[in-house]
């Protein structure tokens, strides 16, 4: 790839990025909606309850990928919500082998650094916090 494109595409990145944060932040959020309240089946066909530590990640996952997807405080929610997909995974799925992809926790990974990204390179343009900041 040349110079002059790497930088027409390195434009977009900001949009791109808000992109990606409400999307990751959507589907994140369907997993604390199966957890806090029971939806799309629940867990195996239950709903844990509140004061468990599913229950409680429920509630974690649902708040805490709403505020991602208004682009809400992003940088220490997503710090949060990395820290809570580390230890979901060191808890849940590396005691069943080494693997992500055979332990199937490949999902939280992705998400434990897809957030740990987000802390760091904020929200982007279309987000709350963008809008706020600007009124500064």
């Amino acid at each position: 790839m040349n110079g002059r494109r790497a930088s027409v595409l390195t434009s977009y990145e900001p949009y791109l990025r808000s992109l990606f944060r409400i999307m990751a932040a959507f589907t994140f959020s369907l997993h604390g909606w199966q957890k806090w309240f029971g939806m799309f089946g629940g867990l195996r066909g239950f709903k844990p309850p509140l004061t468990s530590m599913l229950g409680m990640a429920g509630v974690i996952e649902t708040i805490g990928g709403a505020l991602l997807l208004l682009g809400l405080f992003t940088r220490p929610v997503a710090f949060l919500l990395s820290g809570e997909m580390a230890i979901g995974y060191f808890r849940a799925h590396a005691p069943q082998g080494f693997w992500p992809l055979v332990n199937g926790g490949e999902l939280a990974v992705f998400y434990c650094f897809c957030f740990l990204w987000l802390s760091a390179a904020g929200p982007g343009p279309w987000s709350l916090d963008w809008l706020l900041r600007r009124r500064d």
